[in-house]
């Protein structure tokens, strides 16, 4: 399961969302994200996923690829799935003993399953058409007016930056440690749920010792290069808008106009 984490991964290839600005990028990701919680509609979420659709066909990134950091937040959805069914309160479909099931039980889960695979989505197409330089360089352009009140904004971005392309680096690693625990005769599956958790201290306390020596090196280079900060900085490849992003846009203004008025204005079929 650790493989399919996508989270943090760059996939090259060339796309119109791959040469788009990183700022465009994370902005139409934000506002994405907050289209998802304006309204529990389900014309919403129809043009939330014909949005998302176009957005998969445009980065060129195969499908199986978006798709399989799914798999690991499987058991969160259903756990999701499974309190919003049976602890929400209204109109009984089903019932055994004190257990039921109501309508708006199961429209809440649904909405919710919607809502957590279309934000995962989503992430997903930022972080694997956007390459860790250019988001650092983004986030810190789109944080710039912090600044006037003594805000870090540098120092954030790059911590925000380095801790998503950890990401996969610390699966990997996880990956590796679990299957060299398992040529030594470890067993992660059977026995009960202390046993399990006493099993997993073989493989975090290496995991954080590797994890500490990767920074003290990322650390050493930064500093051989003579890294001081953001101020005075120039940028390699600096940022700037084409037409491509002014268009891209446009089509973000349109997509949350649509949404807000099939929210708010056009009453709910369900």
């Amino acid at each position: 399961m650790l493989r399919e984490i996508t989270l943090g991964q760059y996939y090259q290839t060339n796309s119109v969302v791959h040469r788009m600005d990183a700022r465009t990028k994370l902005i139409a990701t934000f506002a994405y994200i907050i289209s998802l919680f304006i309204r529990t509609n389900i014309y919403v979420y129809l043009i939330a996923a014909f949005f998302l659709s176009v957005a998969i066909i445009a980065c060129r990134v195969p499908f199986k690829h978006i798709v399989k950091g799914m798999k690991a937040i499987m058991v969160l959805l259903l756990v999701t799935v499974i309190l919003n069914m049976f602890w929400t309160r209204g109109e009984v479909i089903f019932q055994i003993w004190k257990i039921s099931i109501t309508w708006e039980g199961l429209r809440i889960a649904l909405f919710m399953v919607f809502r957590l695979s279309f934000l995962i989505l989503g992430s997903n197409i930022m972080t694997l058409t956007t390459t860790p330089s250019n988001l650092t360089d983004g986030l810190e352009s789109i944080m710039r007016p912090l600044k006037a009140i003594r805000v870090p904004v540098h120092e954030i971005a790059m911590m925000m930056s380095i801790a998503l392309r950890f990401i996969p680096i610390l699966m990997e690693e996880t990956d590796k440690i679990m299957k060299a625990q398992l040529a030594r005769g470890a067993d992660f599956e059977n026995g009960n749920l202390i046993k399990k958790a006493k099993s997993l201290v073989p493989i975090l306390v290496p995991l954080f010792i590797s994890a500490f020596r990767r920074a003290n090196d990322l650390a050493m280079a930064m500093e051989a290069r003579c890294y001081r900060g953001g101020d005075g900085r120039t940028k390699m490849k600096p940022l700037h808008y084409e037409g491509r992003d002014y268009l891209t846009f446009l089509i973000l203004i349109i997509y949350l106009a649509a949404v807000i008025c099939l929210g708010y204005y056009v009453p709910k079929f369900w």
